[in-house]
């Protein structure tokens, strides 16, 4: 048996992070789950956690989704991460494909989310 997967869900949106967390646990009870409510807060909670998995919102107050996945892919490297977000640009979306982080589009449904994990489950 794998050992439990480690996620960090960053969204301004407790919401957002409560629908998350719950969709994760629903499938993976003894995954272990991190929240932080912007960009600066996920650098600092990857001072004593190393996640496995970074579910990153964009439109974020102060640093923005992806200036903060781009800071989180130098300092984790092996970490997977998403972009998870209403802000469907294709400019966005080459961004993510050039940073080699994925983009899954809001809103938050269990298909989507599962989508997001299934990289983890394959560990």
């Amino acid at each position: 048996m794998s050992s439990p997967k480690t996620i960090l869900i960053v969204d301004d949106s407790r919401v957002s992070r409560m629908m998350i967390r719950a969709m994760i646990l629903e499938k993976h009870k003894d995954w272990i789950l991190e929240e932080a409510a912007s960009g600066e807060e996920a650098l600092e909670k990857i001072r004593t956690f190393v996640p496995d998995l970074i579910s990153m919102d964009v439109n974020m107050p102060g640093m923005g989704g992806v200036a903060a996945a781009e800071r989180l892919r130098e300092e984790c490297p092996l970490a997977h991460i998403s972009l998870l977000t209403a802000n469907v640009q294709e400019s966005t979306r080459q961004r993510a494909t050039t940073l080699g982080i994925g983009f899954v589009e809001k809103p938050i449904t269990k298909i989507r989310i599962h989508q997001m994990i299934a990289i983890l489950e394959e560990t």
